[in-house]
């Protein structure tokens, strides 16, 4: 990975509170993987950057190697790598998605989360 896109993605990481690095943009996702974690996130209004990974081969594989994750979509709170698709959705369900906004002071529509869960259940 070059020096420019770690420090680009780095940057982006640290000045945003919520990131999604994902095939596409949230209005457009471009794979059925970034669109579940980016639907998650507007359902329950989370304001969130977009960086989307297939306008440059060295961001789609600068993520890659920024986290040492092999899969994209990848989510980003406060600073913190989060995970991909199933962890997200994994977290979404069990509450552990609502409880690191919570500690991360990222708004979020609890009522949205709840209604989740309670779909889900």
């Amino acid at each position: 990975m070059t020096d420019a896109i770690q420090s680009q993605i780095k940057e982006t990481v640290d000045t945003n509170d919520v990131v999604l690095f994902m095939k596409g943009t949230k209005h457009f996702p471009q794979c059925g993987f970034s669109s579940k974690v980016a639907s998650v996130l507007s359902y329950l209004s989370v304001e969130f950057q977009d960086v989307n990974i297939l306008e440059s081969e060295e961001m789609r594989q600068g993520i890659k190697d920024f986290t040492n994750w092999p899969t994209t979509p990848q989510l980003y709170v406060k600073g913190e790598f989060v995970g991909g698709c199933d962890i997200v959705t994994e977290m979404t369900l069990s509450g552990e998605l609502d409880t690191l906004l919570k500690e991360k002071g990222v708004t979020f529509d609890q009522e949205a989360a709840n209604k989740v869960r309670e779909a889900n259940s």
